[in-house]
């Protein structure tokens, strides 16, 4: 019985190319930066039309609404987690439009991840055309932050997770269709330098240089960077000052952490802190804010089973079947892998240029990357 509705509902999702792409392409012409609410929650409703499911909107106050579906069975109760995003790093002035050339489409979050999307919201419909959605044990959260950490709704992820056998995350797809098992941990730190205000020419010794004591700072934790551990400290935006002729009173970086073990992280996160301390520029005070970050994503021998799973439905679809190695980006998979789920990432269809203005995805990945998630579907996720 489970080769008959794998059979109906795969072969119903090869005649979809052209209806996968059309969503793709309004999803992607929708600018949808982390930052920008009405954007967001303008894609998310484009998301929830072109999928008539039973949708619930969990509101947020500072990003864009989260969208949850739950089928028949709540992932909650032993049923499978498909987790996605639909914020994008990309601000509507930086890069906006969806292209095509070919089998590539380029386009703000075409890869990251609208295109991944695209393929579970055409998995739930295939679905639906073998009358399966009713007998589902599973449940599918798009939240609205992930590229700045999740900071609103990992409490609702995590909610949905919790019970959960599996946690499908369908980021970036890589080449060969690697699966993902392992990933860094994240931080997000922003320092904030404060001196004194002078006038560079008349009164230079009474002021107190902020970019001084901040450009101390920065070569301090540049060096934190230990690519033997796999721990990078990246000083990524600085800012300061309102012109040449005033001594600075302000300056302010933000600064990305990665590490590979918990231990790892907590220590240079210590050493962050020891930096900014005692920076030689006497009156100058350095504060260090840690905002949102994530625990390393950790294979055990429950996700690698999971990804061993998933990689025969993969194979069976035409697709590669191999395990990716350490990635360096941050995910929710690292949420829900840190509260027990099994959970394998990078299921989106393949594509490069993530975060980049050359970000693009190959349209012929769609269809069989949303077949093998159909294929796991209806042999993990469906009620007898």
């Amino acid at each position: 019985m489970q080769g008959t509705h794998i059979d109906t509902a795969t072969q119903w999702l090869a005649t979809q190319q052209p209806q996968m792409e059309r969503l793709l392409e309004e999803l992607v012409n929708i600018s949808s930066w982390t930052h920008d609410k009405a954007g967001v929650d303008a894609a998310m409703a484009v998301l929830r039309k072109a999928t008539p499911l039973p949708w619930v909107s969990i509101e947020s106050k500072k990003f864009g609404n989260h969208t949850l579906f739950q089928g028949h069975t709540p992932a909650t109760n032993g049923g499978v987690l498909l987790v996605g995003h639909m914020d994008t790093v990309f601000p509507k002035e930086k890069f906006v439009g969806y292209t095509v050339d070919g089998n590539i489409a380029r386009g703000p979050g075409v890869l990251d991840m609208k295109g991944g999307l695209v393929i579970v919201a055409f998995a739930l419909q295939a679905l639906k055309q073998a009358n399966l959605l009713e007998k589902s044990k599973l449940s599918f959260i798009v939240v609205s932050e992930e590229e700045v950490g999740s900071p609103d709704s990992c409490e609702h992820l995590l909610k949905a997770a919790t019970g959960a056998k599996a946690a499908l995350v369908f980021e970036s797809g890589r080449k060969g269709d690697a699966i993902i098992t392992r990933r860094k941990g994240t931080g997000f730190l922003t320092a904030v330098a404060h001196g004194k205000a002078a006038h560079a020419g008349n009164a230079h010794e009474e002021g107190i240089n902020a970019i001084w004591a901040m450009s101390r700072f920065v070569d301090r934790v540049q060096q934190i960077t230990d690519y033997s551990k796999g721990t990078t400290v990246n000083v990524g935006t600085f800012k300061g000052g309102i012109g040449k002729n005033t001594v600075p009173d302000l300056a302010e970086t933000q600064i990305d952490l990665r590490f590979v073990t918990d231990e790892e992280g907590d220590l240079a996160k210590k050493r962050i802190l020891e930096a900014s301390k005692d920076l030689g520029v006497e009156g100058a005070l350095l504060e260090v804010y840690f905002g949102p970050g994530r625990g390393p994503m950790k294979k055990t021998p429950q996700s690698e089973a999971l990804m061993n799973a998933y990689a025969v439905c993969q194979k069976e679809s035409g697709l590669g079947s191999t395990e990716m190695g350490l990635v360096g980006g941050g995910s929710d998979a690292a949420h829900t892998a840190a509260i027990g789920i099994p959970s394998i990432d990078g299921l989106g269809p393949r594509g490069s240029g993530f975060h980049t203005l050359d970000e693009y995805v190959q349209l012929d990945s769609l269809i069989p990357k949303a077949q093998a998630l159909v294929r796991y579907l209806v042999r993990n996720a469906i009620e007898d």
